[in-house]
């Protein structure tokens, strides 16, 4: 028999429930003893490594002890910084290729506890190039989709290693000329863009804004001519300039040895060396794929 201790916000964990608590007593002290005298032997403490570290769920926000109302807490960092989330959070008024209006309803509640079901079941319904997301080949060619060139045909190992984060010239896209200025060596085969897409904060913002920076066709072919990257990550919803939209997707798809990762969050984080984690989810015959990325010092 495993005790573990339980973590809810209800008046048996108040400050002030000294009473209930004391009622606890025999309960507890009868675990004490079975966990004393089992061969399992656990600690009561639980080490960095396990799922729910010391203090999980006890962080600012996470128990309001005055109302016993629980207030979920939506971190961006995690380990005292050393892990960054660098996805967008999905809400109804982030950005959706050319719309006004933004992503909009994208996920209900088909079933509800609170209308008699046994558990709470949502379903969503949303581009797959929404948000932060990675492109296949098949996205901008026609004979790699109907090959089945999908999301669940990419490398992972491109898309989990040491990665480069650098700052882009702010006032223009990146073209051949920007591309050898950012002096980029040999052997580095991740890269993460920053632009002036970060500063203007364009993924917070719900309409679709065509004068985003991206890619010109040059310097998508500088890149693939000239480095060894593999993976290419942007800050907006697109690699490519919107004035060289399918021209440089042609130039980074054609190979289907580069990844592309779009709508990337970066603005938490500082130029240089990281580990980057990104998994897309494993959709057969999708072309696009929402993406979970981390960056991790």
């Amino acid at each position: 028999m495993v005790c573990l201790p339980v973590r809810r916000c209800d008046p048996m964990h108040s400050p002030v429930s000294t009473t209930m608590a004391r009622k606890s007593l025999p309960a507890l002290l009868l675990c004490a003893v079975i966990l004393t005298t089992s061969s399992l032997s656990v600690s009561s403490t639980p080490s960095k490594t396990e799922a729910y570290p010391s203090g999980y769920g006890d962080g600012p926000g996470a128990c309001d002890y005055s109302t016993g109302e629980l207030v979920p807490t939506r971190e961006e960092v995690y380990g005292g910084g050393r892990i960054i989330d660098i996805s967008y959070r999905y809400t109804p008024e982030m950005p959706s290729w050319e719309s006004k209006d933004g992503l909009g309803q994208f996920m209900r509640l088909a079933a509800s506890m609170k209308n008699g079901s046994l558990a709470n079941f949502s379903e969503m319904k949303l581009p797959v190039h929404t948000g932060t997301h990675v492109d296949a080949p098949g996205h901008v060619f026609d004979h790699y989709f109907d090959a089945g060139f999908d999301v669940d045909t990419l490398d992972l190992e491109v898309l989990n290693g040491p990665a480069l984060l650098v700052d882009v010239p702010r006032d223009k896209n990146i073209t051949a000329e920007v591309m050898k200025s950012l002096s980029i060596p040999k052997g580095v085969r991740r890269v993460l863009f920053r632009t002036l897409n970060t500063e203007r904060q364009l993924m917070w913002k719900r309409e679709f804004d065509t004068s985003y920076v991206g890619f010109m066709k040059d310097g998508a072919k500088w890149l693939v001519d000239n480095t060894d990257i593999k993976l290419v990550g942007v800050d907006y919803l697109s690699v490519a300039a919107y004035a060289d939209l399918i021209p440089a997707h042609h130039v980074f798809l054609e190979s289907r040895e580069i990844i592309l990762v779009e709508g990337l969050k970066l603005e938490g984080a500082h130029p240089g060396i990281y580990s980057v984690h990104c998994l897309p989810l494993r959709l057969q015959g999708a072309e696009g794929s929402p993406i979970r990325c981390i960056l991790i010092k």
